[in-house]
């Protein structure tokens, strides 16, 4: 690992030079590591503001013609490395993704090496129609945007082995921002990175491990060789001046006819991808190699009589299929010298010189209307390379007028070689169909600041954004119209209320009274899910209610575990369930078995009830297994759910307000004009309610409280589970009670606790509240908000909650019944 080379004992080339002294010489570059590094690589020089030097590789096949078998040969054996790294059923599993431009026909190669796995890379062509299901950023290069837009939604969503394929790695930034942007998206154990030449510093190695543990994942290194290159002071600046000096006096090519050019028609299987752009399956494979004898026949009856070299010349990120079909020549014309490589659109300085990679440079436009505007291509090392015919293989996309212009690819090649052929390949994209049913990928979770006033990590809300949108109406006016029409509930939202001075100023008493209860509670209700459900759960919110308390349990498993657990909040609406598409999104990143669905406090358990049943219905219709009903929440008086903080009745302060205390976030909508069958349920975000906005606020008290909670949770949480926690339902049945007692008949106008009371002084139009005799400061705010809209406060000895909200039962309209709807009176 320590041997230097910068001399010409190294012969890349074959004529006793390395392809890298004059950089070497010039610069004072070196490379050091293995015997092998010289023969992989030379150097050259471009214009780059962030490095002056590139290492070119020889075995690729991108900027270097080479042996088909060499190209081939070099992703195939690392794939069959990987493939005895993680054993038969770990290779069943993986899934392998290359990056454009360089690394598409390696790690193509190297998928195949693998065995049976599916293949994707990255791409800087968006494609009009197909989703994106990730991105990514190469900080280094000179296009720096990397997609992913795999025809299968659920390519990346499994947990098997992600094998991530480059020609090189210099210093691991690329690997980096890839293996966080999917982690985030499709955790999964285990990633093995792959690459032909691993040049990383030190330095830049111990950031791959660091990254492993940050992630809690393991991460694999395969490479062909490995080494360091050693730049000295000022290489930036001298690597920029050398361009700038020879810039103008390299080859650049010279103007040909493209009149000559002969078209091959391949008869490319229908169906099969022309790569890996939207993925490419075992299937694929297995068509694309019965094809190729036949397509490499054609090629070879095409070729000029008695063509000793011949070049097939691949196009930018169509690198696999020609390069495929050029070995497939190696195999029908023995005589024949047959090279492959590709055009690219990396800059890089010409020199005409032994000791240098780059010898010639073409010059010509973008042929396939790239989506980041027009600019120069090159194909190096073309011109001068004594080639009797050039293959050149595109895709249809590139097939343009560009493409056959006067200063144009054809062209150029035509000016260097005696014959040019052109075979193009029918561009793959996926079937419109497949989308008419649900898109490819449903759009990532809304945060902050964009989205409500929490920290972008503290909560992803899986929700359209309807801040446009007017759904309020003042509340009587709201409920005559869902009353005449039998208009949903969440059809339309509440105009926010407004709190008082004097109502804010409860509100921050109540929080400071109550903080330390809650943080017990919170701590409590964390410590179950942790001990019960999963070591690192996905916390899911239903939406708003939820999501302080999911916030909370995401900082409490924080603050005395160190667990940075994922956290959303999702919508579900009574009557119509939990947004399904949701559902989707959490299924296919995150294993249904780790999601603990959050609420703040159960009432008499209708959401705990709409939520089984939604889940039930999901399964059937989906086939997807795991999701567990069972709700985590801060208070359950209702006795309806197993995981909870407390059964106590007593006031959390997130329930005195809206949005205001649930990050600016409206109640979720539910309407078919703006909500659409493959989208997720909407919801507004009041960023004009900001200067009243104490979300953060009431975190951070209870926040405050976790160090004093610690001892008196531990006790608690032994204490609990080890009681019966079996569900009574008591809340239910002292809700029918009430219904039949106040002559009201319909549960779903009795609305039991301190919350559910808070909300129908709110949104409703309440018609008495009913307080346990002797309640405290528990209910300041329900007496204050009674009195504002003079509704009459009826002390009763015997009630199981604090208090118990009554919506009017002939005056609101608003009223809705078991399926959510209007209850006519």
């Amino acid at each position: 690992m320590d041997k230097a080379v910068n001399n010409g004992d190294n012969r890349a080339d074959g004529n006793g030079t390395w392809s890298g002294t004059w950089v070497a010489e010039r610069l004072g570059v070196e490379l050091a590591g293995d015997d092998t590094l010289a023969d992989l690589l030379g150097l050259a020089l471009r214009r780059n503001p962030k490095r002056a030097h590139l290492l070119v590789s020889n075995v690729l096949g991108k900027h270097v013609p080479q042996s088909p078998s060499v190209v081939y040969g070099s992703g195939f054996a690392l794939g069959r490395r990987v493939r005895e790294l993680l054993g038969d059923s770990g290779a069943s599993a993986a899934v392998v993704v290359g990056y454009a431009e360089t690394a598409t026909g390696l790690g193509h190669a190297v998928a195949d090496g693998l065995g049976h796995a599916p293949y994707l890379h990255s791409t800087r062509r968006p494609v009009p129609g197909v989703a994106q299901a990730g991105g990514f950023e190469e900080s280094h290069s000179h296009a720096t945007s990397h997609l992913l837009l795999p025809e299968d939604p659920e390519l990346l969503a499994g947990d098997g082995p992600l094998v991530l394929v480059d020609d090189e790695f210099s210093t691991g930034n690329t690997v980096l921002n890839t293996v966080r942007a999917l982690h985030e998206r499709y955790p999964r154990d285990r990633y093995v990175v792959v690459a032909l030449v691993d040049m990383r510093s030190p330095t830049d190695q111990d950031r791959l491990a660091e990254l492993a543990d940050e992630i809690g994942a393991r991460v694999d290194l395969v490479a062909t060789a490995q080494g360091t290159v050693c730049l000295p002071d000022g290489v930036l600046e001298k690597g920029q001046a050398l361009v700038a000096e020879h810039e103008q006096t390299g080859p650049v090519g010279a103007h040909g006819s493209a009149d000559a050019v002969t078209r091959v028609d391949l008869r490319w299987p229908a169906g099969v991808p022309d790569g890996g752009r939207h993925g490419f399956t075992a299937a694929h494979r297995r068509r694309l190699e019965a094809a190729l004898p036949a397509m490499g026949a054609r090629l070879a009856e095409a070729l000029p009589p008695g063509a000793r070299r011949v070049l097939v010349l691949g196009c930018e990120e169509l690198m696999y299929a020609p390069l495929r079909l050029a070995r497939e020549l190696e195999h029908l014309v023995p005589p024949a010298d047959i090279r492959f490589s590709t055009t690219t659109r990396s800059p890089v300085l010409a020199v005409d010189d032994p000791g240098y990679a780059i010898r010639t440079r073409l010059v010509f436009p973008a042929h396939d209307n790239p989506a980041d505007g027009p600019g120069e291509r090159y194909a190096y090392n073309v011109a001068g390379g004594g080639f009797d015919a050039v293959v050149a293989v595109v895709d249809s996309t590139a097939d343009t007028p560009a493409l056959h212009a006067p200063d144009g690819l054809l062209t150029q090649l035509a000016a260097h070689t005696p014959h040019v052929l052109l075979a193009v390949v029918p561009s793959y994209v996926p079937e419109a169909a497949h989308a008419s049913e649900r898109p490819a990928m449903l759009p990532e979770p809304l945060r902050g600041p964009a989205f409500s006033s929490y920290a972008p990590e503290e909560v992803g809300w899986l929700l359209q954004d309807l801040s446009d949108v007017t759904l309020e109406a003042p509340t009587e006016e709201r409920e005559e119209a869902i009353q005449s029409g039998g208009a949903h509930y969440a059809e339309s939202l509440p105009v926010e209320y407004q709190p008082s001075e004097q109502y804010q100023e409860l509100f921050h008493a109540a929080l400071e009274t109550s903080a330390a209860r809650i943080a017990h509670a919170v701590g409590v209700v964390t410590e179950t899910v942790l001990a019960e459900r999963s070591p690192r759960p996905v916390l899911v919110s239903l939406a708003r209610a939820g999501t302080p308390v999911g916030i909370l349990m995401r900082r409490w498993a924080q603050h005395r575990h160190g667990l940075d657990l994922a956290h959303y909040a999702v919508s579900i609406v009574r009557g119509r369930g939990i947004d399904a598409n949701a559902l989707r999104w959490l299924a296919a990143r995150h294993d249904p078995r780790d999601v603990v669905f959050v609420d703040g406090w159960t009432g008499k358990g209708a959401i705990t009830r709409e939520l089984a049943a939604a889940l039930r219905e999901f399964e059937e219709a989906e086939g997807v297994t795991g999701f567990d009903p069972e709700i985590a929440v801060l208070a359950d008086p209702g006795s309806c759910v197993r995981t909870y903080g407390t059964r106590e009745d007593y006031l959390i302060p997130s329930a005195c307000l809206n949005s205001t205390v649930s990050g600016l976030i409206s109640r979720t909508v539910l309407r078919a004009d703006l909500v659409g069958p493959n989208d997720f349920h909407g919801a507004k975000f009041y960023r004009e309610l900001a200067g009243a906005d104490v979300s953060t606020a009431f975190l951070d008290a209870v926040s405050a409280c976790f160090d004093e909670a610690v001892d008196a949770v531990d006790a608690a949480v032994k204490e609990l589970l080890a009681a019966d926690r079996t569900p009574t339902w008591e809340g239910w049945a002292a809700v029918e009670r009430i219904s039949e007692e106040y002559g009201i008949h319909d549960v779903n106008l009795v609305k039991p606790g301190v919350g559910e009371t808070t909300r129908v002084l709110l949104r409703r139009v309440p018609w008495k509240i009913l307080a346990r005799a002797g309640a405290g400061p528990d209910l300041d705010h329900v007496r204050l908000l009674a009195e504002q809209r003079g509704v009459p406060v009826e002390e009763v000895a015997e009630l199981p909650y604090t208090c118990v909200g009554l919506i009017h039962p002939k005056y609101t309209r608003g009223a809705t019944g078991a399926d959510g709807r209007a209850v006519a009176v």
